[in-house]
């Protein structure tokens, strides 16, 4: 009573309202738009698709946080497309976007308080165990020595890189003499479109150092790109500057890259992972080996050294 009597006084009621959920998220979805990145936009609006066949019809002033905690156990029960599980990870993020959301409604009047800032989301999943040893590595290199894109599943797996970063790297992105990289472009993709731009984050903007057997590899790549776009001669592409690209000199298409690293896979007889997982396992192999903790969340350009122990420590034991 004396909450909502100051309230009052303060003229911060909130009015009543029939508004649902799900009218508020499409209205919300349209100015974000012009706000976040095409890349962070879309994986919004995935999530904002779940978040409507769950709960769109639900009044938006009558959400309660365990109506939000009963959801998120939908999602991990049965929340894919086909009825299967979601990840903890994916229904973590679904929570941050419907907090989001719902704290703008709070900020705009339109809720008196945000029902997700009191739900409890599914706790981080650690990486699982689909993670490949050193030998295992390095049989799956040994394998690709002679596709064209050889250096690319090296940097994967001797830096920890993206899928985006190594394919948005560029030549002048690289320092032969310095031995290091600059991860300063990413090359990712929204539905079907292929976008670049700059790292999401901060921390993500980074600098690599690079081991003589990458560099050597890197180097190779350089030498064999440059016949074949002297075999090509005026067809090729001089748009972009792109350290990997197709045979005409246009970038690589990250699906494209990752259907050709499931066939690589395939061949090599090894235990399936993912291409993500080529970070998960240099990043276990780096801290087995005992590099720091610290060395290795810079180079993954992770938030903080809490986010890499609290992915991979329970894994260096393995």
């Amino acid at each position: 009573m004396r909450e909502l009597t100051s309230s009052m006084r303060d003229g911060v009621v909130t009015t009543r309202s029939m508004r649902t959920l799900g009218d508020f998220l499409d209205e919300w979805m349209e100015l974000q738009r012009d706000r976040l990145r095409p890349t962070t936009w879309h994986s919004y609006a995935m999530a904002v698709t779940r978040i409507k066949a769950g709960l769109g019809w639900s009044k938006l002033q009558a959400i309660a946080p365990l109506q939000l905690e009963h959801f998120y156990a939908d999602l991990l029960a049965s929340g894919g497309r086909t009825g299967k599980p979601l990840s903890p990870k994916t229904v973590r993020n679904t929570h941050t976007v419907l907090r989001k959301a719902l704290a703008d409604a709070e900020r705009l009047g339109l809720i008196g308080r945000n029902p997700a800032a009191s739900a409890k989301a599914p706790a981080n999943s650690r990486v699982d165990q689909s993670i490949w040893t050193s030998d295992e590595v390095r049989t799956f290199l040994l394998s690709v020595r002679a596709d064209r894109l050889h250096g690319a599943f090296v940097l994967l797996a001797t830096t920890g890189m993206r899928r985006g970063e190594v394919l948005g790297l560029r030549w002048r992105d690289l320092d032969f003499d310095g031995a290091e990289l600059a991860v300063a472009n990413t090359l990712t993709t929204v539905g079907t479109d292929v976008v670049t731009g700059p790292p999401k984050t901060t921390r993500s903007r980074r600098q690599i150092f690079l081991d003589e057997g990458t560099l050597a590899v890197l180097r190779e790549h350089r030498r064999r790109q440059k016949e074949e776009r002297l075999t090509v001669g005026p067809a090729w592409s001089t748009r972009v500057d792109y350290v990997f690209t197709d045979e005409l000199g246009e970038p690589i298409h990250p699906d494209a890259f990752s259907r050709a690293f499931r066939r690589h896979l395939a061949a090599a007889n090894l235990p399936p992972i993912r291409l993500h997982d080529l970070r998960h396992s240099y990043a276990t192999l780096a801290l087995k080996a005992g590099v720091h903790p610290k060395v290795v969340s810079e180079r993954l350009g992770h938030a903080t050294i809490g986010v890499t122990l609290d992915l991979y420590l329970s894994l260096i034991h393995i």
